[in-house]
Parts: C-alpha cells; sequence; structure tokens
C-alpha cells in the first residue's frame, strides 16, 4: 500500500515539470505529471491525488479552468498555481475559486515545501 501523498505536477513546459517532479520525489511524494489541463482532469478521474500543483498558463486548459474543474469533481484535492505572470486579476480569481495558493515562478523551493506541508496537514485533519 502507498502511503506517501500523491502531487499531480501540471506544466506545458516539460523542463520545469520534470524539474518539479525531480524534486517532490526526492522529498518522498509519489509524483504524476501531465502537460494540460485536459490531461490532469484525466489522471484525476483515475487516481486520487492529495494536491495538484498547476501552472496558469497553458493550452487547452489553463490553470484556472482547471482549477473550476476540479473544484467541481474532486473538491478535497488542494490545488497550488504557480506562474511567470502574477497579475492581481488571476490571483484574485483563483483564490475565489478555491486555490490553496498562487505562487509567482521562479518557485522558492523552500516555501513551496513549506506550502504542500500546509495542504496535506489540513487534508489529513480533515480526513480525521
Amino acid at each position: 500500500m502507498n502511503t506517501r501523498p500523491c502531487i499531480l505536477v501540471v506544466d506545458d513546459e516539460e523542463s520545469s515539470r520534470v524539474g518539479l517532479s525531480k524534486l517532490l520525489e526526492k522529498a518522498n511524494y509519489a509524483v504524476a505529471t501531465a502537460e494540460n489541463g485536459k490531461e490532469a482532469l484525466e489522471k484525476v478521474k483515475g487516481n486520487v491525488c492529495d494536491l495538484v500543483i498547476t501552472d496558469m498558463r497553458m493550452p487547452l486548459m489553463g490553470g484556472i479552468q482547471l482549477l473550476r474543474e476540479l473544484k467541481e469533481q474532486a473538491p478535497d484535492v488542494g490545488v497550488i498555481i504557480v506562474t511567470a505572470y502574477g497579475e492581481v486579476d488571476s490571483y484574485l480569481e483563483a483564490m475565489n475559486l478555491g486555490a490553496f495558493e498562487y505562487l509567482n515562478k521562479p518557485i522558492k523551493v523552500d516555501e513551496l515545501k513549506k506550502m504542500i506541508a500546509k495542504v496535506l496537514e489540513g487534508k489529513s485533519k480533515a480526513e480525521a
């Protein structure tokens, strides 16, 4: 039985997706990846992920639309949105839709690890 928390990394840039995945695997998380929001939704349907870390701007389906869909399909999944384009409007929309956090790229590793721990801690308390 796999008891490691599962994190789905969604980013259309392969280098970002692979780099973040390796970082999370070293931190002992189970990691799945998707290159866009549509692929991410398919993976969420098939598996129970604890957290989704998604880029904001991607082809086919961006981070905001993915967040909307996730909140309908899997409302208990935590979502962290990352972007190279920190815009106030998209930040406010993401937070109003239920994102846990909205981070600007480049991601500060220590900050991300703390956020992941908070999301997963809140999720385990809610399940208890």
